[in-house]
């Protein structure tokens, strides 16, 4: 049996998590909340078959993209009539430095329908380069996309909720249904704005930080002081200000940082 699916002249390929957008109502809503501009500079991960690129292309004047499959490349480039201004990268979105994208100092704005296989890879991937980014539009799972913007009184609230809290402003734009794409995925989805920012608290190490809140949301059933054991003392927690007995879920972002701060210490 073939695992791929024929889509207008080219087949969507799950090995790449392919489903491609084609809802003209949902690409003019989506373009309206980006709002490009001439000068700036874009970048669409996964154009796939071009349903943002082409008004994308059409607002701005020039485009990076970067694309995976090299299938879509010839495509991508007609539906575009070969526009001066499409500048094609096929790279794997996940190990590549979007810095190479940046002229005279401007700051990226990022877009793109991205794989739900990578969603959250990408997205640690990309917070690491946030000092040259302005803001990211990302067309994701839905599920994904209320665990990115959930506070801790929200059943969704973890890791991915911290260490974007951390990071960025986080608003949620648009929901999108199964049918705005061929083929329909069995999920539905969401437009999400990412607006990096610097945290209104002190993060002595990122990484001491994130591994904190990896651990404490690896077992998120247990309390702190179990979750956390061999990491944080009770002289940790005291110093803090946390309970111990209270669980992950219950902690803000700038709880984790005094935490991870102490710990560092």
């Amino acid at each position: 049996m073939k695992s791929d699916i024929h889509v207008e002249g080219h087949t969507a390929k799950k090995r790449f998590g392919q489903n491609f957008l084609h809802d003209p109502d949902v690409i003019e809503r989506i373009i309206r909340a980006i709002a490009p501009k001439p000068g700036q500079t874009l970048v669409e991960i996964g154009p796939g078959m071009g349903a943002l690129t082409v008004p994308l292309l059409a607002r701005c004047g020039q485009l990076d993209v970067v694309e995976i499959d090299r299938d879509v490349i010839p495509h991508l480039r007609a539906i575009c009539g070969d526009h001066p201004g499409l500048r094609i990268t096929q790279a794997d979105a996940l190990k590549l430095d979007y810095r190479r994208f940046v002229v005279d100092g401007a700051p990226l704005r990022l877009v793109g329908n991205l794989p739900y296989n990578i969603s959250t890879p990408l997205l640690f991937h990309l917070l690491n380069q946030a000092d040259v980014i302005r803001d990211m539009h990302f067309m994701l799972q839905k599920e994904v996309v209320d665990r990115m913007c959930a506070t801790p009184e929200d059943d969704a609230y973890g890791r991915l909720s911290v260490a974007l809290a951390a990071r960025c402003e986080v608003a949620h734009l648009i929901d999108v249904g199964p049918g705005a794409f061929k083929p329909a995925p069995k999920v539905h989805s969401a437009v999400v704005r990412l607006t990096p920012r610097p945290p209104a608290f002190e993060v002595r190490d990122w990484g001491s930080f994130d591994r904190l809140v990896a651990q404490a949301f690896s077992q998120r059933r247990k309390t702190l002081s179990n979750s956390l054991k061999g990491t944080a003392t009770p002289e940790d927690f005291a110093a803090a200000g946390i309970d111990p007995k209270l669980r992950a879920e219950k902690l803000y972002a700038a709880d984790f940082a005094r935490l991870a701060n102490q710990i560092s210490r």
